[in-house]
């Protein structure tokens, strides 16, 4: 918290630095607005727009510099937040103290007020603001054209409390929205992390999978049947460089436009390859398709080839006797993933069936995974397609 008010801080300093003319710009519109209003106030004796009575010293050289210096330090306020307060409040409260007339020299200490208010975290804007307010009310013990009684707290308290309320109601906006971007962007970040985790997972868990598979037949059949132990290692070789290459390609997918690697991103134009791999590390598969593949948009089809991927891992790490059934359904408008395994599948439902419902909810789909109450487990995944793709014409 503290360190996102710290950001906070700073960025708006940087904005102030970049808004310097601005302020420029202000503290001479201050400075003509208050010397031009002087030779009227000395007319009126009045106080002006302000009200007041006819008492009250008359305006002289003091005055003039106490309006300039007020005016002026506008010019950095956003820069210098605590000098400004000191200036130009401290300028009003002298040209108050001494017995000018109540005038526009108030707007710049105003506009310091706000500015502390703005710019500075709660404590010590309150603290400044309550120090402004302390010194412009010594001119009710000094000036003889305040306002009497408890009217004489009205000026200075309304000049403070009012300006300084609007800064910190304004400052806490800024912090408000700062946070619902840096919320955001954490967001972005954290989904970023988990689709770079699950895709990561798909492709190294698959691979894993098929080398355990292996590696158990290999040291299940090394003395009584050496040469198939020998082909369970080349299937490992096999397999841990497919797993290799995919894994490289999936990262190289995730890099800028212009480094993006030339391998083709899986899909279920790759799906034979993936049950033939498969099927040479022991699993049963049973492979149907409905309907005619049509080409699919490059995150569908990615999704559903993952969804199939992760279904048949998951078959070879928790089956006791590996097989599966996978349907690919092309429908009117949408495609239909059913993945069975067989021998049934005990355990809760983890990373794998996460990361495969997540991919389908993501594309505006769904998907089911857990036992049928028959002995299997199933995967059920329907993802839909963009209108106008996969539909009959």
């Amino acid at each position: 918290m503290e360190r996102s008010r710290a950001a906070t801080g700073r960025q708006a300093e940087r904005g102030g630095r970049g808004a310097w003319w601005r302020d420029a710009l202000l503290a001479a519109v201050l400075l003509a607005l208050g010397l031009g209003s002087l030779r009227w106030l000395e007319r009126s004796r009045l106080g002006g727009p302000f009200g007041g009575p006819p008492e009250g010293a008359p305006i002289d050289a003091l005055a003039v510099v106490l309006v300039v210096l007020a005016a002026l330090a506008i010019a950095v306020r956003r820069r210098w937040p605590e000098a400004t307060v000191v200036v130009s409040v401290g300028s009003a409260a002298a040209y108050l103290a001494i017995g000018y007339p109540y005038g526009p020299i108030l707007l710049s200490a105003a506009i310091a007020v706000y500015t502390i208010a703005r710019h500075r975290r709660l404590g010590i804007a309150l603290a400044w603001c309550g120090a402004a307010l302390a010194a412009l009310l010594v001119h009710l013990l000094t000036n003889p054209a305040s306002l009497d009684g408890a009217f004489g707290l009205l000026p200075a308290t309304g000049w403070v409390v009012v300006p300084a309320t609007i800064g910190i109601a304004r400052r806490q906006v800024f912090e408000a929205r700062a946070r619902t971007r840096a919320e955001a962007d954490r967001r972005l970040l954290d989904d970023e992390r988990l689709r770079i985790a699950h895709e990561v997972h798909d492709v190294v868990g698959h691979g894993l999978a098929a080398i355990q598979l292996q590696a158990d037949i290999a040291l299940h059949l090394r003395d009584a049947k050496p040469q198939q132990a020998l082909e369970a290692l080349t299937m490992i070789s096999r397999a841990s460089s497919e797993a290799l290459d995919e894994l490289r390609a999936t990262i190289a997918g995730m890099q800028p436009a212009d480094g993006a690697s030339r391998t083709p991103t899986p899909g279920l134009a790759r799906l034979d390859e993936l049950v033939e791999r498969m099927r040479a590390a022991g699993i049963e598969i049973d492979l149907e398709t409905v309907g005619a593949p049509r080409p699919l948009p490059s995150a569908i089809d990615l999704a559903a080839y993952r969804i199939v991927q992760e279904s048949l891992t998951n078959v070879a790490k928790h089956s006791a006797a590996p097989s599966a059934s996978v349907r690919i359904e092309h429908a009117a408008g949408r495609i239909r993933i059913t993945v069975v395994n067989r021998a049934g599948e005990t355990g809760e439902p983890g990373f794998g069936i996460e990361g495969m419902r997540r991919r389908a909810t993501q594309l505006g789909g769904a998907l089911e995974a857990g036992p049928t109450g028959a002995g299997t487990f199933r995967v059920r995944a329907e993802l839909p397609l963009p209108r106008g793709e996969g539909e009959d014409a």
